[in-house]
């Protein structure tokens, strides 16, 4: 399978199926939230059953997380190096058991670049167990170039946004699991710039990581082994511009007045050591 037979294309077939007839290198950056594995029994008493159309979120743990490890396994070798990947996720239980995200990422080939926390500020469960959880994680990974594990540093008006992203899910959609156009647009936005690029889902579910992505006017590719999920995802890509709001109010985000370095460089900048000599000199 070549480029021109996967830019801008939806697959309906599981992720690894397809990921394996990929060519190597191809990927600039890619977002998914993956079925969580929850267990289609588990509710809370707010929700309703975690029940995926076709997928199912009820398989033994071991094999949970060994599929997860080669599907990202996978994502790295299609993916450039230098190049990154948004994995979102959280923690669990089981029977009184937490099963940690990073339990299974620290056995991929990549290299955990930074542990984003996703404050969604409402909880999906209210029993007192633990503290309502309105958290989840989102790991960005990365590819190495040349072994260089810092990698090109982050523009001002992205990297001031923090390590905590806080936006509710999304509204008014079919998907039992949605993550708000904000994330994936953060994400995208945030490693691309204004450089155009292909970007994958390979858990595409409703489309919103290839709606952000058409909208910042790059390629995407996405992976679903729902035809539901495939026949929605078209129908948004197809009205991506009535979400157009929705990206602007992230895109307006990203903006600095004055980085750090040209405050320091036009002498805005001091020290705390010297504001100290300054109040000893001055006292």
């Amino acid at each position: 399978m070549n480029l021109m037979d996967i830019k801008n294309k939806l697959f309906h077939d599981d992720a690894l199926a397809v990921l394996k007839k990929f060519p190597d290198s191809i990927v600039d950056v890619g977002v998914t939230s993956p079925p969580y594995n929850k267990g289609e029994r588990h509710k809370g008493w707010l929700v309703k059953n975690v029940k995926y159309d076709t997928a199912s979120d009820n398989i033994p743990e071991g094999i949970y997380q060994s599929q997860q490890i080669e599907v990202l396994n996978e994502l790295f070798r299609v993916t450039k190096p230098g190049g990154s990947f948004f994995y979102n996720h959280k923690t669990r239980w089981n029977k009184g058991l937490m099963l940690h995200p990073i339990e299974w990422l620290l056995k991929t080939k990549w290299n955990i670049r930074q542990e984003i926390i996703w404050d969604r500020i409402i909880a999906a469960n209210i029993r007192g167990w633990r503290f309502w959880q309105v958290d989840e994680r989102i790991y960005w990974l990365q590819k190495p170039r040349d072994n260089d594990l810092i990698g090109e540093e982050l523009k001002a008006k992205h990297a001031l946004l923090t390590s905590i992203w806080r936006f509710p899910p999304a509204k008014n959609n079919s998907h039992p699991a949605p993550f708000p156009l904000k994330l994936p647009l953060r994400a995208i936005f945030s490693i691309l710039n204004d450089r155009k690029g292909l970007v994958i889902d390979p858990y595409c579910g409703s489309g919103t990581t290839l709606v952000a992505t058409k909208l910042l006017g790059c390629d995407y590719v996405g992976i679903d082994i729902s035809s539901e999920y495939i026949k929605e995802s078209k129908l948004r890509l197809a009205n991506a511009n009535l979400e157009k709001f929705e990206f602007e109010e992230e895109i307006i985000k990203h903006i600095v007045k004055e980085t750090f370095k040209e405050r320091k460089e036009n002498g805005k900048y001091v020290s705390r050591t010297k504001k100290l000599q300054n109040v000893l000199f001055n006292s």
